[in-house]
């Protein structure tokens, strides 16, 4: 909870919503915040323990050393976990990763625990490059089958989960969106990219898909905004050396202005457990191209109709799109239109109601086993 990322703004805006407006007794644990800020407001209604665990202490030794101050910690994080479950007693338990599921299904007694999916099911097919890795990432899913209920942000990712588990539901993220009244008239020759510098976001096939585009419309201009990654020396080094009229800046806290700033949005990444920026950037008038990739963009985007979905990795298709947008402004204004209607869907109002009926549900089925 120490990084200004989505998935950190999406949990803290959903307990603030269930403990303000649903009066839940929201309680939120974290293992390594020590003395590190929350980065975006927590509501005062709720409950926050950190359990100072500090796991990256291991990383000060090597070998046998290591894995034996790792056991330690391990141990401490269930002991720690376990007491504070039995002084609250909560009726449900919410985990967002994989590698906690193990301790936390050890320690939860008759509690049912819910998993949240924020990374695809099959991200080891697209992020991992070890043997090793693929290895322990298919163990925590072996683990994810024996809690008692998951929840996936898209359909694509709930069919994947199905064949673990098949107590699913799909829930997607609330979204932050525009409520300034004010929306991108479509006008500038400025298209945005926002985004981590990281091999998800592939930001290598972007570069591909603007030098294409350059050649064809060099009025135009590509602004990427993005924290670091391990693209980030790449991108810069090659953005120095160019001249494809790109622009990389460091993130900022005030992005809806640049969406308004801005034309278009693309979005190039390899999978998309969701996809935020997407009804973002619509909620402030933006047609958005993006790949369909596995598998957000698909429940987000409507082809033709507020952005267009392109076949994965066609980079010439992606090419032309982004092209005919810029000689139209009258269909970026319509798919800009359509964009602010469409991305209504993600509002915490019409979000969190699902997430109050599962809580629900699983309190009484549950609490009939004690």
């Amino acid at each position: 909870m120490a990084v200004w990322g989505g998935i950190e703004r999406i949990l803290v805006e959903k307990m603030n919503y269930l403990a303000e407006t649903y009066h839940y007794d929201v309680h939120m644990i974290t293992s390594n915040q020590g003395s590190h800020p929350i980065p975006f407001p927590l509501s005062k209604k709720v409950n926050y323990h950190d359990l100072d665990i500090r796991s990256y202490r291991e990383y000060r030794y090597k070998g046998l050393k290591r894995l034996f101050v790792r056991y330690k910690l391990n141990r401490l994080y269930r002991n720690r976990l376990k007491s504070y479950i039995s002084q609250t007693k909560p009726d449900v338990i919410v985990c967002i990763r994989l590698f906690l599921i193990g301790p936390i299904l050890s320690i939860k007694g008759n509690i049912p625990v819910i998993v949240e999916s924020h990374s695809s099911c099959k991200q080891y097919k697209y992020e991992l490059d070890s043997l090793i890795k693929i290895i322990v990432e298919k163990h925590y899913l072996r683990q994810a089958t024996k809690a008692q209920h998951i929840v996936a942000l898209t359909n694509g990712d709930a069919n994947d989960w199905k064949k673990l588990n098949p107590h699913i539901s799909v829930i997607p993220n609330i979204v932050h969106l525009n409520d300034e009244g004010v929306y991108s008239d479509c006008t500038s020759k400025s298209v945005i990219f926002v985004g981590r510098f990281s091999r998800q976001k592939d930001i290598g096939i972007l570069i591909d898909i603007w030098k294409n585009v350059n050649k064809k419309r060099p009025d135009w201009v590509l602004h990427i905004y993005g924290g670091y990654g391990e693209q980030y020396d790449y991108l810069h080094s090659l953005v120095e050396t160019s001249n494809w009229n790109i622009f990389v800046h460091e993130p900022t806290k005030h992005i809806f202005k640049e969406y308004i700033k801005s034309s278009i949005l693309v979005l190039t990444s390899l999978y998309e457990p969701f996809g935020l920026v997407l009804p973002e950037a619509m909620s402030c008038g933006l047609p958005v191209v993006s790949f369909d990739c596995p598998y957000g963009p698909a429940d987000i985007i409507t082809d033709s109709v507020d952005g267009f979905l392109i076949p994965n990795r066609n980079i010439d298709e992606f090419a032309d799109k982004l092209c005919l947008l810029m000689s139209d402004e009258q269909l970026r204004k319509k798919m800009g239109n359509a964009g602010i209607k469409s991305s209504q869907r993600y509002r915490d109002s019409l979000i969190m109601p699902k997430w109050d009926n599962l809580f629900k549900m699983l309190k009484e089925k549950y609490s009939s086993h004690d």
